[in-house]
């Protein structure tokens, strides 16, 4: 009881509003009123267990809405076999947008059932449908190719005809023609609704999926990095060498490790509006900063978030880009020039809150790593001694601050991933600074 109290009223407004559109068409439909009761019954089990937004809920709900719809339509309307129902496209679909295992578990439970209800078929329908979904979504996890869907659906049609054949043993034509056939181009049909309407889906929810995820990680093609790379060198080595370095991170806490090195490629593009006031871009040039007081030099800095934002809103950037570009600093303090501001003339008059990012917080794993690792490339660059005992002391010192100051307080890392994170970076950033064997000089014969 006393968790319902704390769920945020929107959620439970979305999962009313599901039920009684379903009720509604139910009605309308001649269908079964336990259809959005289970509907209702699985949106609380999202809202209380899973946490689930009333966005992903609303989302969640209208792919089974759309199935079940699609089913009855076809099975009442066109009179299809309900065999070719794509019942598994809707696992697949949410593991390939929400990334989520136990998701796609409950949601193959629930389309294989509602389905079931729908066209009114046997339990051996809904089993089979529901192993199904299962092995469609295994499959395309960590998908990077559209072979790979390809693929999943090719496995589906196999698993299902198979399954239906143990569930009725004793080979006949008939079976064959009448029931495996027909999961087995189920299959396809799965494949094809699933390729079809992806990208879809990714804009409708707001979502990336695999797919888009490489295609903005291609500096060939994408015009922000294209940018990056000549306009602002040194912030385009830093990006790289950050979605490394964070991306290892993210692979070692089985967060989304896609996603960080996407992340950390946009997460400075801010930068392009002035990227000459950042010293990795300076070279030979001298410091802009040398000329200016430390409260201008807080805006310039303090503004590439701003900026960033506004450039990735510009060529609309997915929200979930966004979010690493404005939360990479969470809260942070701007230190250089806070501690210049300090040993200054006024510095009774400097207030810490004013040399800090605006945030927000990360709120994800997968930004709360990139920001650790921005902070952590930056310090270790700025070492004399890079020796693997010196790295492994500054990155722990590092992310300890980070932790100290709040700025993990709204992601979900645990002190044991956050373990596993400095470890992953200590052992990249020695890695990457490795000594070198010196060679002998050569002698007087050129040998």
């Amino acid at each position: 009881m006393i968790e319902i109290i704390k769920i945020k009223k929107d959620k439970i407004f979305s999962a009313i509003i599901v039920f009684l559109l379903l009720t509604g068409y139910c009605l309308v439909a001649g269908l079964s009123l336990i259809i959005p009761l289970l509907l209702l019954t699985y949106g609380f089990h999202l809202i209380l267990f899973k946490r689930a937004d009333s966005r992903r809920l609303l989302h969640l709900s209208l792919l089974l809405v759309l199935v079940v719809a699609g089913a009855f339509a076809m099975t009442q309307y066109s009179r299809f076999c309900p065999y070719f129902v794509p019942v598994a496209s809707v696992a697949m679909l949410t593991m390939l947008l929400f990334n989520d295992l136990q998701l796609s578990f409950s949601m193959s439970f629930m389309a294989s059932s509602l389905v079931a209800l729908t066209v009114g078929v046997s339990l051996d329908y809904m089993l089979v449908m529901f192993i199904g979904g299962l092995v469609g979504a295994y499959a395309v996890r960590d998908a990077r190719t559209r072979g790979a869907v390809l693929w999943a659906g090719l496995m589906v049609g196999a698993v299902q005809a198979l399954g239906f054949f143990l569930a009725h043993p004793g080979w006949s034509k008939e079976l064959f023609i009448d029931d495996m056939r027909p999961l087995l181009i189920n299959g396809f049909l799965v494949a094809g609704f699933v390729l079809a309407t992806l990208k879809l889906f990714e804009i409708l929810f707001g979502e990336l999926t695999s797919f888009s995820l490489l295609e903005l990680s291609d500096s060939l093609n994408q015009p922000l990095l294209k940018r990056l790379a000549f306009e602002a060198p040194g912030t385009y080595h830093h990006s790289l060498v950050l979605s490394n370095l964070a991306g290892a991170a993210a692979d070692a806490i089985g967060a989304n490790a896609l996603l960080t090195r996407v992340g950390a490629y946009y997460h400075d593009i801010g930068k392009l509006e002035k990227p000459e006031y950042f010293t990795e871009n300076q070279m030979m040039a001298d410091n802009k900063h040398d000329e200016l007081e430390p409260s201008m030099s807080r805006l310039v800095i303090l503004n590439h978030v701003k900026e960033g934002v506004e450039t990735a809103l510009k060529h609309k950037l997915s929200p979930r880009i966004i979010d690493f570009i404005q939360q990479h600093h969470g809260t942070s303090v701007i230190h250089y020039f806070y501690q210049k501001a300090l040993e200054g003339e006024e510095a009774e008059a400097v207030h810490e809150e004013n040399y800090r990012y605006p945030g927000p917080k990360p709120r994800s794993r997968e930004v709360a790593i990139v920001l650790l690792a921005d902070s952590v490339e930056g310090a270790t660059r700025a070492m004399d001694e890079h020796t693997p005992t010196r790295i492994d002391e500054v990155v722990r010192k590092v992310v300890n601050n980070k932790f100290i100051d709040g700025q993990l307080d709204e992601c979900n890392l645990t002190l044991r991933e956050i373990e596993a994170i400095c470890t992953t970076f200590s052992r990249v950033l020695s890695a990457m600074y490795h000594v070198r064997v010196k060679y002998p000089n050569p002698n007087k014969n050129g040998h």
